[in-house]
């Protein structure tokens, strides 16, 4: 197995020339870095870049955010497994982002209270101790999401390139790729991350698009659709199709985490309050509303095109990665994606997709490290220690975190085992965080007796959504594995009905608990700001 499918990575056009067109683009990011280090004075232009991005900068840099190199993987790896049926994720992101920016939910309101993070605003409507409880819950779940991002994204160079993945490559990469985040998010913080999104955003775009065109002209599309049609059926189509791995539990999940995405989770939520104003919000959201659903909708094609290539035209990959039953363990279908582009993307070609998707890594770990690093700083420990905390001492913490956060996704990167889909993984995980958020918000924002007593208790709730991850439902009993087959025999509840349930549970706590233990003075959003 190990032999074959070595063989089968090394097979790549992947040569000289896009190596060097790689180290071109990385050299560029690390100057960066160097070049807006100067322009970091105070909290505000590091994490905020000043509260000074329009309109136009905003659209480019949200979509280089979220259009991560994990993302590309997570989404690749739903449609080699579950065709065009995983398509319903994409278009729920769409829809919803683009109410979110019609309507400005959530995001106009913080921006109005010219808060920097979420757990802020838990201050200013609730009280302290519910700011540094959420901080402790939006670093815990956040960390904990990022955990496999330099992995995959790590797998995603090691299956393009050729290399072994089963040598020390990967561990090696994944220290490589660790070191240039950290170099120049430590230096330049929000400013030299949007300036990356903006490089990333141009260099990714063409990118996509020249990919999407290679795979419908190297396969063709009624051979796309013919060959899914034959191999899978209806269930490839329908995401309620019993066959198809989803179901209504997982659609109506697809759709609360499209809101998740674009108006609670804080990478995508800075952006909207470093905005110029309101109104620049909503339109940032609106035209990224089309991105939200690009980001999931191509990837998800390369997966599926991978799938036909596999079944198609190259067999020997198909029984790496498709064997057949009791025929031996199927290859890490993570990797099917970025060998599928190794071998037919042309030299030159490959290495530009390959600077593409660095980039789209860097942009998307540069943000988050500085996100989950200011939380621990800005909701955390400055809460505890007052004013005690100057402002260089601030950046210094931060800075020291990003390095800190960076070790531990390495480690974590190493030693997590589980059968979990990346996508799932990142749901379960993050919803630790969002699903006591959503009830705060919502309350907070909208609901004038919304308590401080009742914050704190949805807060909390977020941390039954671990139930979800798969290694946790194996040592409760939720969740029983046939050691030979690897085939579930039995699960208590799925990861998604597991989030929905954390969600109704957050919000219905929180109200119960409001009208039960209410504030002795009532804050409003109005006030509070």
């Amino acid at each position: 197995m190990e032999e074959a499918f070595s063989q089968a990575v090394s097979q790549t056009h992947f040569g000289t020339l896009d190596w060097i067109i790689v180290a071109l683009y990385l050299s560029v990011s690390v100057l960066i870095g160097f070049g807006v280090k100067k322009y970091v004075r105070n909290m505000s232009t590091y994490l905020g870049a000043g509260r000074a991005v329009g309109t136009c900068l905003g659209i480019a840099t949200m979509t280089g955010t979220e259009m991560g190199l994990i993302t590309v993987m997570y989404n690749a790896q739903k449609g080699f497994t579950g065709g065009f049926a995983a398509f319903h994720i994409a278009l729920a992101a769409g829809i919803v982002t683009f109410f979110v920016g019609l309507s400005g939910f959530f995001v106009c309101r913080l921006r109005d209270m010219k808060v920097l993070t979420i757990p802020e605003f838990y201050e200013k409507r609730f009280d302290r101790k519910t700011r540094i409880l959420g901080g402790v819950m939006l670093a815990l779940g956040g960390i904990l999401n990022m955990g496999l991002f330099l992995k995959v994204g790590s797998m995603f160079i090691v299956g393009i390139t050729g290399m072994s993945a089963e040598s020390q490559a990967l561990p090696w990469v994944m220290t490589i790729l660790l070191l240039l985040v950290l170099v120049y998010t430590v230096l330049g913080g929000m400013i030299s991350v949007i300036i990356t999104d903006y490089v990333q955003f141009v260099v990714l775009s063409f990118g996509i698009l020249i990919t999407t065109y290679i795979c419908v002209n190297k396969l063709g599309w009624s051979h796309i659709m013919d060959t899914l049609e034959r191999t899978r059926g209806a269930s490839s189509f329908n995401p309620l199709d019993e066959g198809s791995g989803f179901g209504w539990s997982y659609v109506a999940w697809m759709a609360m985490l499209g809101l998740v995405s674009c108006a609670i989770w804080p990478t995508a939520v800075a952006r909207a309050l470093a905005m110029e104003s309101t109104q620049a919000v909503k339109k940032q959201y609106m035209w990224s509303s089309a991105s939200f659903m690009i980001r999931f909708l191509i990837p998800c094609f390369w997966g599926i095109c991978a799938f036909v290539y596999f079944d198609q035209q190259a067999p020997e990959l198909g029984a790496l990665f498709m064997p057949a039953e009791g025929s031996g363990e199927a290859a890490n279908n993570l990797y099917a994606m970025p060998i599928f582009l190794g071998r037919i993307l042309p030299a030159g070609l490959v290495g530009l997709i390959t600077a593409a998707m660095i980039a789209a890594f860097m942009s998307t770990h540069d943000s988050y490290l500085l996100c989950w690093s200011s939380v621990i700083t800005q909701d955390i420990l400055a809460p505890m220690m007052g004013k005690k905390l100057s402002t260089k001492a601030r950046i210094q913490l931060t800075r020291f975190f990003i390095v800190l956060i960076g070790l531990y996704i390495l480690y974590w990167g190493l030693i997590y085992e589980g059968s979990d889909d990346i996508w799932d993984y990142m749901n379960v995980t993050g919803a630790v965080y969002f699903t006591g958020a959503f009830s705060l918000l919502l309350g907070g924002l909208y609901w004038k007796r919304a308590s401080s007593t009742g914050a704190f208790l949805a807060l909390l709730s977020g941390l039954t959504a671990l139930l979800g991850l798969d290694p946790i439902q194996r040592m409760v009993g939720m969740k029983v594995v046939d050691a030979q087959t690897g085939e579930v025999t039995r699960q208590i509840m799925t990861g998604d009905e597991i989030g929905l349930v954390t969600v109704a549970a957050s919000v219905g706590i929180f109200v119960i608990a409001s009208l039960l233990f209410p504030d002795r003075q009532a804050k409003t959003t109005q006030n509070a700001a």
